[in-house]
């Protein structure tokens, strides 16, 4: 069983801003996207790196590779509009066996800790799948108009990344759902769309997505504080 990180890494993040997407902003003169490779280039259990990334930006990519030594990262492959285009672009690309494990995880997550990780990837090779995921911990509110509701917050989970799945099922949900034309935000919906069983497994508040501003801002203080 082969284990195959998969980035997708094609998305402009405009609300960050800048004149790059988010995950070529450089921290430290590191890009942000070099910090998420070496968490998978390090990890002892991930055997290769494939990433889908914007045409314009393939060859800072391999700049990247070759800069920081990500030797695992063997397949760069052009990325689509939206991130499911992106992810089934780069799973039909994989020279993969059926029950060879596919982690997928957002690039611009580049504090994903090892263990998580780790675990992670434990947890699918015993239950066939891992979502990571963190239990919410605050009050929530939902507001429909003047309507007001608190839904119980122990039923509810903050979806993270990295997600894992056997390949042939992973491919065949991203299939079914490129048949169906329906559209998901992540992998865990795509496979729950596709009635495949989905584990979920404990995330961590270090793992957070860089999206605005203010998350550029705390990935900064936490990296030059390390």
């Amino acid at each position: 069983m082969r284990i195959i990180a998969l980035l997708p890494a094609a998305g402009s993040g405009k609300r960050v801003g800048g004149l790059v997407p988010k995950q070529f902003i450089t921290c430290n003169k590191k890009e942000l996207l070099a910090y998420t490779l070496e968490v998978f280039q390090r990890n002892k259990l991930v055997h290769e790196i494939a990433i889908a990334v914007h045409p314009d930006y393939t060859s800072k990519v391999v700049k990247i590779k070759k800069k920081y030594g990500i030797v695992k990262l063997t397949r760069i492959v052009s990325g689509g509009k939206e991130r499911q285009d992106s992810v089934f672009a780069a799973l039909a690309s994989l020279e993969a066996a059926p029950d060879d494990l596919i982690v997928v995880h957002d690039a611009a997550r580049p504090l994903l800790p090892q263990k998580t990780l780790t675990n992670a990837i434990k947890h699918a090779k015993i239950h066939g799948s891992a979502l990571v995921a963190i239990k919410a911990k605050d009050t929530l509110l939902q507001v429909d108009n003047e309507a007001w509701q608190y839904p119980d917050r122990n039923h509810i989970f903050y979806v993270q990344t990295p997600q894992v799945f056997r390949y042939s099922e992973l491919l065949s949900a991203y299939s079914l759902a490129n048949k169906k034309n329906y559209a998901a935000t992540d992998e865990s919906m795509v496979m729950h769309y596709a009635g495949f069983p989905v584990s979920i497994v404990e995330g961590s508040l270090f793992n957070f997505k860089v999206t605005t501003k203010e998350d550029l801002a705390v990935f900064k203080e936490l990296v030059q504080t390390r």
